[in-house]
C-alpha cells in the first residue's frame, strides 16, 4: 500500500514538474527565434536604408541601354537609376551566411543581383518580411553536378520612389539558417536539459516522497499498535464483566452474598472501563486539536497539596509515605496560568504512577521556582523509590499503552499505559516541559516544568 502511494507521489511530483519545464522550455524557444527572426528583420531594413541612400539618380537618358527610366507623373522630368554607379561596390560573394539584394525596374523585371542563380520568385512587396522557399533543380543541363534542394530565405522587398515617381524595387534576402540552426540547437538543448531535469525531479521525488511516507508508516503503525492495544484492554474485562454476569445468572438459587460480591466485580470493571474510555477520549480529543483550555490564574501550591490530600488515602493503604515540599515563599504571590482540570489529572496520573509502581519508601512531591528558556517557571517534581525504569527503556515510557512491567499490570488490574501519555499531553498544552530520571531499582523521578506569568494579588 505504501509503496503504491509513494509511485503514485512520485508520478505526480514527476508530471507536474515535466509540464512546467515543457512550458517554460517552449516560451524560451519562441522568445529565442522570435529574437532572432527580429534581428534578421532589423538587419534587412536596415541595409535597405542603406542601399537606397546610396541609390545615383539622375535625369532619364532615352538613349542608355544600361539606366532603368520612371514614368513621368504629372509633367515631371523623368529620374532613373544609375545602376553602375550605384551597385559597383557590391561584390558578389559565394557566402551563404551574406544578404543577397536584388534590383528591380520599375515594371519588375530584374535589372541586378548579387545572387549566382536567379531566385526566379515573383516580385511581392512586403516591408514587414517574410519567409520564402526556393527550389532549385537542374535547369537546361546547366549545372549538371547541382541536386535539387531546398533554399529558405526571409526577404524584405520595398518599392523605389522618388517625388511620386518609382524608380524601381530593391528586394534584400538573409539565409533563413541564421534562425533555423540556432533554433534547432536550442531544441536539442532543451530537450537534453529538460529530460535530465524531468529525470532528477523523478529521482528526487522519489527521495521526497518516501520521507512524506515515513511520519505516515509511523502513524499507520502506531495507529495499528493503539488499535490492537485498545481493543485487549476492552476485552479483558468486559470478558470479566460477561463471566461474572453469566455466573451470577446460572445459580438457580441466588445468594445475597454471593450476588453482592459479583456486583461489586462488574462495578469495579465497569469503573475501570469508564477510566480507560475516558482517557482514549482525551488523546483522541487531544490529537485533533478539540480540547478546549481553560485558561485561569491558578496557586500551583494550593492545587499540589489538593491532589496530594486526595492520593495520601491511596499511598496509605499500600504502606507508603507521601511527601510535600514547597521552596515557593508565601511573600511573592505568582500564579501559574493553565487549566485548573487538566492539570489536576496531570499531578494524579504522576503521583498515582509513583504510588502503583512503589512497594515500600516514600514518595517525594517538590516545588519549586526555576529559569526555563530565559523565563521564570515552576518545576514539580515526582519522586519514588519503586522499582525504576532501565535506560534503554526510558524513552519509551511516554507511549501510549505503555507499561514498564506489563505482566504484574495485568495481573493486579491497574493502568492502562495511558497516564503518562496524557500527562505529556497536558503539559504540552500548557507549552512547558517533562521528562523522567530514572535508574532500575533505584526508583523514578518525573520533572515537570510549567511557565507562569505574575499576577498582582
Amino acid at each position: 500500500m505504501f509503496q503504491t502511494t509513494r509511485r503514485r507521489l512520485a508520478l505526480w511530483y514527476t508530471t507536474v514538474t515535466a509540464i512546467l519545464l515543457l512550458i517554460f522550455a517552449s516560451g524560451v524557444y519562441f522568445y529565442v527565434r522570435n529574437t532572432l527572426v527580429e534581428r534578421v528583420d532589423d538587419t534587412l531594413n536596415h541595409v535597405v536604408e542603406v542601399v537606397q541612400r546610396s541609390l545615383v539618380i539622375e535625369a532619364a537618358a532615352p538613349s542608355t541601354g544600361r539606366v532603368l527610366t520612371a514614368t513621368g507623373v504629372k509633367g515631371q522630368a523623368p529620374l532613373q537609376v544609375n545602376v553602375d554607379d550605384s551597385f559597383r561596390d557590391n561584390a558578389q560573394t559565394l557566402e551563404d551566411d551574406h544578404i543577397d539584394i536584388e534590383w528591380f525596374d520599375p515594371n519588375g523585371q530584374l535589372q541586378w543581383s548579387t545572387l549566382s542563380v536567379p531566385m526566379g520568385l515573383p516580385l511581392q512587396i512586403n516591408a514587414a518580411g517574410e519567409t520564402v522557399h526556393i527550389s532549385h533543380g537542374l535547369n537546361d543541363g546547366q549545372n549538371s553536378d547541382a541536386q535539387d534542394s531546398d533554399q529558405v530565405l526571409r526577404q524584405i522587398s520595398r518599392r523605389i520612389q522618388v517625388n511620386h515617381q518609382v524608380l524601381g524595387y530593391l528586394r534584400v534576402s538573409h539565409p533563413w539558417f541564421e534562425v533555423s540552426k540556432p533554433s534547432r540547437q536550442l531544441v536539442i538543448d532543451l530537450s537534453i536539459w529538460s529530460g535530465l531535469a524531468i529525470a532528477a525531479t523523478g529521482t528526487i521525488g522519489w527521495l521526497l516522497s518516501g520521507l512524506a511516507m515515513t511520519p505516515v508508516r509511523q502513524s499507520y503503525q502506531q495507529l495499528k499498535q493503539f488499535t490492537a492495544d485498545a481493543s485487549h484492554e476492552l476485552r479483558n474485562p468486559i470478558a470479566v464483566i460477561q463471566t461474572n454476569v453469566q455466573v451470577a445468572l446460572a445459580d438457580p438459587e441466588p445468594d445475597a452474598d454471593f450476588q453482592h460480591s459479583q456486583l461489586q466485580v462488574v462495578e469495579r470493571l465497569t469503573r475501570r472501563l469508564g477510566r480507560l474510555v475516558d482517557n482514549l477520549l482525551f488523546l483522541a480529543r487531544q490529537d485533533g486539536g478539540l480540547i478546549p483550555m481553560q485558561w485561569e490564574g491558578l496557586d500551583l501550591k494550593n492545587l499540589l497539596s489538593e491532589v496530594i490530600e486526595e492520593q495520601e488515602l491511596v499511598a496509605h493503604s499500600k504502606g507508603l509515605s507521601l511527601a510535600y515540599q514547597s521552596l515557593e515563599t508565601e511573600s511573592h504571590c505568582r500564579h501559574l496560568m493553565g487549566d485548573r482540570d487538566q492539570l489536576i489529572r496531570l499531578f494524579t496520573n504522576l503521583i498515582s504512577n509513583a504510588i502503583q509502581y512503589t512497594s515500600k519508601g516514600t514518595i517525594t512531591v517538590t516545588l519549586s521556582k526555576h529559569k526555563w528558556q530565559n523565563q521564570d517557571a515552576y518545576q514539580v517534581t515526582v519522586q519514588d523509590t519503586g522499582i525504576g525504569i532501565s535506560t534503554e527503556l526510558q524513552s519509551q515510557v511516554f507511549d501510549r499503552f505503555y507499561r514498564v512491567d506489563k505482566a504484574r499490570s495485568r495481573r493486579d488490574g491497574a493502568g492502562s499505559g495511558l497516564g503518562l501519555a496524557i500527562a505529556k499531553a497536558i503539559v504540552t498544552n500548557h507549552q512547558g516541559d517533562i521528562r523522567l530520571e530514572s535508574q532500575s531499582g533505584k526508583g523514578t523521578t518525573v520533572i515537570t516544568t510549567l511557565p507562569f506569568k505574575k499576577v498582582d494579588s
